[in-house]
């Protein structure tokens, strides 16, 4: 698995990505309200009947609150294994805490990014007692090879984050992947994962481009955008269709705008999920839960 440390910069870009022909809508997805955690009220976006649809990513949850008590009693300790977490912190304090003895504080406009690999338990809880929290968790999967790797994790201060600005007043913040030449915070081998959130003022366009075998949606949290004559509203995920002749994807907003673009390559695998652990097979399910009853999950044997 590789990873990448950059140097965050503002970069002017005097032309848009070339894309000839942009993806469509497929399919509009309102989340669905739920809570986790401790009682953490979220809006769950990327559901578990969309996880084949939408390979490599296995969830999505959008979490945003000015009332204490949504998030108050935040997500204590709790087990993963099998794929990587993506928790990034638009507004708010959370301090994490894992069974490696790592600890971190993720804050306005900062990213955690963890790999559970074999097994990890840890805690996510508000440090703060007022005030909005928001933010979003990405779960990404993991290959069947790299399953069970030792844990890792890094938290990404706001300022390291790679951002660009296009020529159409376009800002992108590049958590994973790269666009218009400028790499991201994060890369991935072999998923390829492009995790952008992108800020447009009204009357701009973006374009990006996507290998045609990437999965790939849009999810707008501000405002509204246009995609090939489609609106797509507030709070919906755009899942964007597949097609050989489609070579990226192109944006506009009439409104000013915020979204996520989020896309990476497929692995094709069995995915079977049971609550905090995702493997191939039942037989590995079976195996990570008696390994977490028995006191195992995290053991380095």
């Amino acid at each position: 698995m590789e990873t990448k440390d950059v140097v965050a910069s503002n970069t002017a870009v005097q032309q848009a990505e070339n894309v000839t022909n942009s993806r469509v809508v497929e399919q509009l997805v309102a989340g669905q309200p739920t809570s986790d955690g401790a009682g953490v009220k979220l809006t769950r976006v990327l559901t578990q009947p969309l996880q084949y649809r939408l390979d490599p990513f296995l969830m999505l949850d959008a979490f945003g609150s000015d009332e204490a008590g949504d998030y108050i009693a935040g997500f204590p300790s709790h087990p993963h294994r099998g794929f990587e977490t993506i928790t990034y912190m638009l507004a708010g304090r959370m301090r994490h805490r894992d069974s490696a003895g790592n600890e971190g504080l993720l804050q306005n406009g900062g990213v955690q990014w963890m790999t559970a690999g074999r097994g990890v338990i840890h805690s996510e809880m508000p440090e703060q007692e007022e005030g909005r929290m928001a933010g979003f968790q990405l779960w990404l999967n993991l290959p069947a090879k790299d399953k069970m790797i030792a844990p890792w994790y890094r938290d990404i201060q706001s300022d390291t984050i790679p951002e660009l600005l296009t020529a159409a007043g376009v800002k992108v913040r590049i958590i994973a992947g790269s666009s218009h030449g400028v790499a991201g915070a994060v890369q991935r081998e072999v998923t390829q994962p492009l995790y952008l959130d992108i800020h447009m003022p009204a009357g701009s366009s973006f374009s990006h481009s996507l290998p045609a075998s990437f999965n790939a949606f849009v999810y707008v949290y501000e405002g509204e955008v246009q995609i090939d004559e489609r609106e797509v509203p507030v709070q919906r995920m755009a899942i964007l269709k597949k097609s050989p002749d489609a070579d990226g994807v192109v944006i506009d907003a009439k409104v000013d705008s915020r979204l996520l673009l989020i896309a990476g390559q497929p692995l094709g695998e069995t995915i079977v999920q049971y609550g905090p652990f995702v493997m191939n097979s039942q037989a590995e399910i079976f195996k990570a839960i008696s390994d977490f009853r028995e006191g195992k999950l995290v053991s380095t044997d």
